[in-house]
């Protein structure tokens, strides 16, 4: 089939590459377009602009595809169907009528659970033990179409976004690649109206660690924000990014270091900090960072001495 593929970060690029070594006719490569990024704010390429390029795709980034001009560039590709992972853009009702067979998306849970922006973040913020991937045929709702084929995975007591986040892209190249040459065979399942649930985008304010939580919520907001954007403390007036957790035993006052392992007491029961990254430094295990950084039992760990 003639394949366009649209896609934007890290998680897309897996799926690009397993297309490609299937050997399906990529005529186009839709992107975000490049942007100025990091401390510098040199523009830079998305994941998948630089990894199409490497394959020799041709590339398309515009800024939107709701102009006429857009629309009928889509259309004259002649596309049998337009893959989607990620992309970053909203498809107009004229994008997903133009191929032959429509667009299908690969989405990171086992929808209808988790429709929206932040799937990952939000199973893991959840404590769900499963998650999956859906190759839901796409229509105007967020999310809402009807599903080809899924696939599961369990969320491990110490998953972060970050692991979770790589094992579902690969998952992601997979499912579709058997679903695009289980086309013919496959029915789409309709979702049903039961379960449903959005993952909205995280927000700052979800980010500073409220100690006085129990164990359970505070490990997952430690791992369901890591790698990005990451859970914060500070001790001493720094601010540190809490990058894995475990519960652990233990009893004290709300944010109290309870030991040289840099146990946390939280408002019941406790946490083990088992990774994080100071301010100005790289990411690193708790054992690596106490080596350098002294943080004595007792100290209390808590926002309010920024």
């Amino acid at each position: 089939m003639r394949i366009v593929f649209m896609g934007s970060p890290d998680f897309s690029v897996p799926a690009l590459d397993a297309l490609h070594s299937a050997g399906q006719e990529i005529v186009c490569v839709y992107c975000q377009p490049p942007r100025p990024a990091g401390r510098g704010k040199k523009v830079r390429r998305t994941p998948v602009h630089v990894r199409a390029s490497e394959l020799g795709l041709p590339i398309r980034h515009p800024d939107c595809l709701r102009s006429s001009a857009n629309q009928s560039a889509f259309s004259e590709l002649d596309a049998d169907i337009a893959v989607v992972a990620a992309y970053g853009l909203i498809l107009p009702q004229e994008i997903l009528d133009a191929p032959r067979r429509g667009c299908i998306n690969i989405h990171a849970s086992l929808l209808p659970r988790w429709r929206g922006a932040a799937p990952i973040h939000r199973a893991v913020m959840a404590g769900d033990t499963e998650t999956g991937i859906s190759i839901m045929q796409m229509d105007a709702g967020l999310d809402t179409g009807p599903v080809l084929l899924r696939a599961a995975t369990p969320i491990n007591a110490t998953d972060t976004t970050g692991n979770l986040h790589d094992r579902l892209s690969e998952m992601g190249a997979n499912v579709v690649t058997d679903a695009l040459c289980r086309l013919d065979e496959l029915t789409p399942e309709p979702q049903g109206a039961n379960g449903v649930t959005y993952a909205r985008k995280v927000t700052k304010d979800e980010t500073c660690i409220d100690w006085t939580q129990s164990a359970v919520h505070v490990d997952r907001q430690i791992r369901s924000l890591s790698p990005a954007p990451g859970a914060w403390t500070t001790s001493g007036g720094e601010r540190i990014k809490l990058l894995s957790s475990k519960l652990a035993d233990g009893l004290g006052k709300a944010g109290q270091v309870l030991d040289r392992n840099l146990t946390v007491a939280c408002g019941k029961d406790a946490v083990r900090v088992t990774r994080l990254q100071r301010a100005g430094k790289q990411a690193m295990s708790t054992a690596e960072a106490l080596v350098g950084w002294k943080v004595f039992p007792g100290a209390i760990m808590g926002s309010s001495d920024i």
